[in-house]
């Protein structure tokens, strides 16, 4: 069974766990890759012992677009014609993760939310609204070293319950504070993740909302650091993780990093836990260390775009949104496929490439060009 949303197919994610030849393939990965880690220190065990034995799934309920007249994709598609429409159907046509961010922290998030759930769903119940909460950084990314006041904190407290309010028992597929690592280098980390664990353990109880926290990408912390703010931010409490929020490594990288994550959960009692993947923008993968050798004074979040079909290491869209994660038609080998079937609920398009550094404005000029150069099929 499929449904059929514009111009996507989603197919149900969870009927499926692999077996037979694919439980050897995930075998060999797993002694590969060494997934199994030590239990850690017991205080870290305590947190492990409060781990949610049953999870969310997502069903097989639509993903319709967002079709909000001041959204500014959405706009844009309507505005257009010919090739430029066309294009823009790429992007504008694909359910995209909407950001609620900390400009929202104020009296009015739980009726906010509430309608933008409305502007996804269009009267249907059973179609997924999808979110991700970004408050962390009250004062923007830049100022992640500020000191967040105990009037902050509290503010960001009332907010992530004004959201749960407001999404009661919709149909919500959630991110969970994308970039959350930015926290490790900014003023005590551990406030940070204590917020998230606050709005992992309040957002993870509404019934019909599915949530995946931030755990970074392939190719920016390494596995044991990343397990660690997981549990220090409440994964315990949730679905599982989100990789690949802001930067533009491979599917398959982050298939097999977040696997590992998932083992080394596991290994502390923290069972039970599925992946989410970024593909907004990584048809053309490349790290963060690959760009800052070939652009040292560049913008992560304005990396280059790419101008042809066969350029490489430069940012266009990768695979559409989809819970079909095993496809053949996405170009994974075997074995990622089968991790895929595993342990992916869905990719999603929670990066931004079509914005200025991923955050704002709209830039009609990079939305166009990812939308001409992405190598998969988006009809």
């Amino acid at each position: 069974m499929s449904s059929t949303i514009g111009f996507l197919v989603i197919t149900p994610p969870r009927l499926r766990r692999a077996c037979g030849t694919a439980f050897s393939s995930l075998l060999l990965v797993a002694l590969t890759l060494g997934l199994v880690a030590s239990a850690g220190s017991s205080a870290d065990a305590r947190v492990g012992s409060t781990a949610r034995t049953t999870r969310h799934v997502i069903d097989n309920g639509p993903w319709p677009p967002f079709t909000a007249s001041f959204d500014a994709v959405w706009k844009a598609y309507q505005e257009s014609t010919g090739t430029q429409r066309a294009l823009l159907a790429k992007i504008a046509l694909r359910p995209r993760v909407q950001w609620f961010t900390a400009t929202t922290q104020n009296g009015n998030a739980a009726a906010t939310i509430r309608e933008r759930i409305g502007q996804f769903q269009q009267g249907d119940p059973n179609a997924y609204a999808q979110f991700a909460i970004f408050g962390l950084y009250p004062n923007g990314e830049g100022r992640r070293s500020d000191p967040i006041s105990a009037a902050q904190q509290a503010r960001y407290r009332t907010w992530i319950n004004q959201i749960a309010q407001g999404i009661g028992t919709s149909k919500v597929i959630l991110v969970l504070e994308p970039d959350l690592a930015v926290a490790w280098g900014g003023w005590r980390p551990g406030v940070r993740f204590a917020l998230a664990a606050y709005a992992a353990k309040v957002l993870g109880a509404l019934p019909n909302t599915t949530v995946y926290l931030d755990g970074s990408d392939a190719d920016w912390l390494k596995p044991a650091k990343a397990v660690l703010m997981l549990r220090r931010s409440g994964i315990a409490h949730v679905d599982g993780i989100a990789l690949g929020a802001t930067h533009y490594w491979s599917t398959s990288a982050n298939i097999r990093y977040g696997v590992n994550l998932i083992h080394r959960l596991a290994a502390v009692g923290i069972a039970n836990k599925t992946l989410v993947i970024d593909t907004a923008d990584n048809a053309r993968p490349f790290t963060t260390g690959e760009f800052k050798r070939r652009f040292p004074y560049g913008a992560i979040g304005n990396a280059n775009l790419c101008t042809t079909m066969t350029e490489t290491h430069c940012v266009t869209l990768g695979i559409p949104p989809t819970t079909d994660v095993a496809s053949p038609r996405w170009g994974l080998s075997a074995t990622d496929r089968a991790l895929a079937a595993q342990y992916v609920d869905a990719y999603l398009w929670f990066g931004r490439p079509w914005l200025f550094k991923q955050a704002s404005p709209f830039m009609l000029s990079r939305a166009l060009a990812v939308a001409r150069t992405t190598p998969y099929p988006m009809g």
